[in-house]
């Protein structure tokens, strides 16, 4: 099972869930690596905030007490709901690597499909221009497969869309959010 190490509080509830007999500070979380949505429970006289990154490896942990599993997208309060795509936006951002090497070196799902027509906007006109001008040379940012990729949506906001369609339906393929994840519990 792929686990995540660090994640982003989405949410942070001091009182615990409103319709719960026992109150105990909870979080909702996203992680940093498979996108899991998870409730985290936080070590006694922990606050955490909103945005704040928090470690969950098997190492120590200085600010959780344990995760309690993993959620759906439907089970995440309002406040989880509405800091979500900012919250996603942020961790493509900072891992701009990662998702360039997705355009570097993705493939086919299926005979007559490419992963890069499961990213919104993208048709067969668009992925056959990324895959000519990936073919000329590897792309070295997000920004450089906007510039080389004419008419092509913009990569980072194609990306995040799609890692929330992820998280929100039962998609049929996934790219970004491990569909093991979506299924196991922590």
């Amino acid at each position: 099972m792929m686990k995540e190490e660090n994640c982003i509080v989405l949410d942070f509830l001091s009182q615990g869930y409103a319709d719960r007999r026992q109150a105990e500070p909870i979080a909702q979380a996203i992680g940093t690596n498979f996108f899991t949505l998870l409730e985290i429970i936080p070590r006694e006289e922990t606050d955490l905030s909103q945005g704040e990154a928090v470690y969950i490896g098997d190492g120590k942990r200085d600010k959780v007490s344990f995760i309690r599993g993993q959620i759906d997208y439907n089970d995440l309060t309002n406040m989880a709901q509405t800091y979500l795509e900012e919250t996603v936006d942020k961790i493509v951002t900072e891992n701009e690597a990662r998702f360039v090497a997705f355009f570097n070196t993705a493939g086919i799902v299926t005979p007559r499909m490419h992963k890069f027509q499961l990213l919104p906007g993208v048709g067969t006109k668009h992925m056959q221009a990324m895959l000519a001008e990936r073919q000329k040379k590897l792309f070295a940012s997000l920004a450089d497969i906007e510039e080389r990729v004419k008419l092509f949506p913009d990569p980072k906001k194609a990306i995040v869309k799609r890692v929330l369609e992820e998280l929100k339906n039962d998609e049929k393929y996934y790219l970004f959010v491990s569909k093991a994840q979506k299924k196991e519990r922590y």
